[in-house]
């Protein structure tokens, strides 16, 4: 019997094989189809996502690279929900920015960066499976893009704020729901089912056939990657049944509030009619008195009826 090839998933391959220089065509073919432009990476670079420890986090893997532009792509996997996650990479970005320029240093120097956020979790609403942010300065009654003039190998030249400032792209996983036709597409069906096409042409995808095969790896290897998995679908149950823990009890509490509420406008209601009939009967009584003057007065009952609005049966009556 064959063996049929079982492929890496993406996180373990940034977090395990994609620093090594030999396999640096595989990220390099994922970024060329998401920039759209070719990119060669020259060197992994250190940060906090890079370092290796025995007690790494399954939840989130990154890597942050140089590319021959001498450009900075952070690409990170987030596996679970992370509530302020627009928040810190955002901090990671400057970070970036910041480790990369020296005191002193001209503005010059300061690095492009890419950000690029692989999301196995829903992060908002949202119909499209791919966002892509930047800066850009739009004129607010004209609807231009500014150019600013910058230096460059000594020449003066003009560059929108989006060749400067930092790019963002998210890649919601979970919500690629189509046939793969473009190198793109192609690119998130393998990170959201780990599928491969045998007939693959997208960059990158090709090496990763060769060189992300499950069981090419060792069997420490093996071992230590089944875990990550086993970790990661284990967490996502976990917060899976939390999530719908949380929305029983919101349902819970929602329907005793409404009971509450409902307690509390019923008693609200009772007052108000309470003291409503309480005003009428009031009145009723101020009207009979009145009556039983105007009729020792002598006055007639069709005008004590007029004046009081009782009926000329109770008039006479009194």
């Amino acid at each position: 019997m064959v063996q049929k090839d079982r492929y890496i998933r993406f996180d373990w391959a940034v977090k395990r094989l994609l620093r090594n220089k030999a396999n640096f065509g595989v990220l390099e073919g994922f970024l060329t189809v998401l920039l759209g432009e070719p990119i060669r990476i020259v060197e992994i670079l250190e940060s906090e996502g890079n370092q290796q420890r025995e007690n790494d986090k399954f939840n989130r893997v990154d890597i942050k690279a140089r590319n021959s532009k001498d450009e900075i792509i952070i690409v990170e996997v987030q596996n679970t929900r992370e509530i302020y996650y627009l928040e810190r990479i955002l901090f990671g970005v400057a970070k970036a920015i910041t480790e990369h320029i020296e005191l002193g240093e001209l503005y010059s120097q300061v690095k492009k960066v890419y950000s690029i956020s692989i999301l196995y979790f829903d992060i908002g609403k949202g119909n499209d499976y791919l966002y892509h942010g930047q800066n850009s300065f739009v004129g607010v009654h004209t609807g231009d893009f500014l150019e600013v003039t910058t230096k460059e190998k000594d020449a003066i030249v003009r560059k929108l704020p989006a060749e400067i400032f930092p790019e963002y792209f998210l890649i919601r996983v979970n919500e690629f729901n189509k046939v793969a036709v473009t190198p793109l597409e192609e690119w998130i069906e393998y990170l959201k089912t780990g599928i491969i096409r045998p007939d693959t042409k997208a960059p990158g995808l090709e090496e990763a056939r060769r060189k992300l095969i499950y069981y090419n790896m060792d069997r420490a290897e093996q071992l230590a990657y089944d875990e990550h998995i086993n970790a990661v679908m284990i967490q996502n149950d976990v917060l899976s049944t939390a999530a719908e823990e949380g929305r029983e009890e919101g349902r819970q509490e929602g329907r005793e509030e409404g009971r509450e509420e409902g307690r509390q406008e019923g008693r609200q209601e009772g007052r108000q009619e309470g003291l409503a009939e309480g005003l009428e009967q009031g009145k009723q009584e101020k009207n009979i008195e009145n009556a039983r003057t105007m009729k020792a007065l002598n006055i007639s009952s069709e005008v004590i009826h007029q004046v009081t609005g009782l009926a000329i049966k109770d008039i006479e009556e009194l």
